[in-house]
């Protein structure tokens, strides 16, 4: 998008069509996934998203590639990933007891990163040679592979599946009846949108944020991905000795402050090396922060409930996402000036994220972990 356009408001629009489906489908997906079987459900995903993907090399072959079918490439492509990502967060209890489950969300998300260390780095060399749309027939290739990973796994990914009396809609109106009135639920998810909100200008600008500001070439974005990887294993690996020894809000919300900081702290270098180093910490403990509202989650909601639930949570969280990728993309054109606007995210994230810690429920999630755990058994 950046190559066809150089446009921060074009880039914006790109996240804000990732986000956009979501907002649309995620209720209806999330409940649907619940009452089918979660394996079967990510395999078939798999193999349409290998097909969407593909279908950028196949367009630009035969010439017809255009900005609007990026847009839909991106728009399908989005729309999949709820149904696996709803499946696969409610494949995972079923997988492992819940006091793993920290570790276990932390585990996948270090092996889902160590890919995205490998991946950019091969990119960047890729495109001395080879064109981007052509690269992206590996991207696609990546998800037969993992289609073909998970059709191995012999363990059910879902408790027994029983006939349901109730309509989707109505599993639905539980749903977000169930986050509205938990308390936790419902913190995560506000705070969580107004994250979105101020934060999804840094990932959508990211490769304009590195041509512009430290004068990268692709390859050095290459490197500017990775290192968010590399950050992203570290601190996965380590979310369960971090939950072990400290509290929900002392970990996932001091990540997230982090990550603030770290984001005003980005703004204002213009060495790409210091750059590395901070979008990799940056990145790790925004995930970090991730890892621990996923697992928490996880061990509140009952199992029959967790794929509408998720799915709840990403609309009422990623709400805000699509009108702050479109937001902060016009406030960058409007200014012209990319270092600005990354120094605002990072402190008013910092801020969020303080106040959320101090005078919200999230700052003493324990208390809600017991009774979860007795109503479980």
């Amino acid at each position: 998008m950046f190559k066809l356009t150089g446009s921060a408001i074009a880039l914006g629009a790109t996240l804000a069509l990732y986000t956009a489906p979501q907002l649309l489908f995620g209720l209806v997906i999330g409940a649907w996934t619940d009452r089918t079987d979660r394996k079967r459900l990510m395999i078939v995903v798999d193999l349409l998203l290998a097909a969407t993907i593909a279908s950028v090399p196949l367009a630009s072959a035969g010439g017809f590639l255009s900005l609007w079918s990026i847009y839909a490439v991106v728009f399908i492509s989005s729309t999949l990933s709820i149904f696996f990502a709803a499946a696969e967060f409610g494949a995972i209890p079923s997988l492992v007891g819940s006091t793993e489950l920290v570790g276990a969300n932390g585990r996948i998300q270090a092996s889902f990163a160590a890919a995205t260390v490998l991946g950019p780095l091969a990119a960047g060399a890729l495109l001395v040679f080879l064109p981007v749309e052509t690269i992206l027939l590996l991207d696609a290739a990546s998800f037969v592979v993992s289609a073909a990973m998970l059709s191995v796994i012999a363990r059910r990914f879902n408790a027994p599946i029983t006939t349901r009396g109730t309509s989707i809609r109505e599993d639905i109106v539980e749903g977000l009846r169930y986050v509205i009135s938990h308390p936790v639920l419902r913190n995560i998810s506000l705070m969580m949108a107004m994250i979105n909100l101020v934060g999804a200008t840094v990932f959508a600008q990211l490769v304009l944020f590195a041509k512009l500001a430290l004068r990268a070439e692709d390859s050095e974005v290459g490197l500017l991905f990775a290192a968010g990887g590399a950050g992203v294993v570290v601190l996965s690996l380590a979310a369960g000795p971090l939950r072990r020894r400290w509290s929900f809000g002392n970990v996932a919300l001091g990540a997230l402050m982090l990550d603030g900081l770290l984001t005003v702290a980005l703004a204002y270098t213009s060495s790409l090396w210091l750059a590395l180093v901070i979008w990799g910490l940056g990145e790790g403990f925004g995930v970090l922060f991730n890892i621990n509202t996923a697992s928490l989650r996880q061990a509140v909601v009952p199992n029959h409930m967790l794929g509408r639930i998720i799915s709840i949570a990403m609309v009422l969280a990623w709400s805000a996402q699509p009108l702050g990728a479109l937001a902060g993309g016009f406030l960058i054109e409007r200014t012209g000036d990319v270092r600005l606007i990354y120094a605002v995210i990072g402190a008013v994230t910092f801020l969020i994220a303080l106040v959320f810690r101090v005078a919200s429920p999230l700052g003493r999630a324990e208390r809600y972990l017991a009774p979860a755990s007795a109503a479980a058994e």
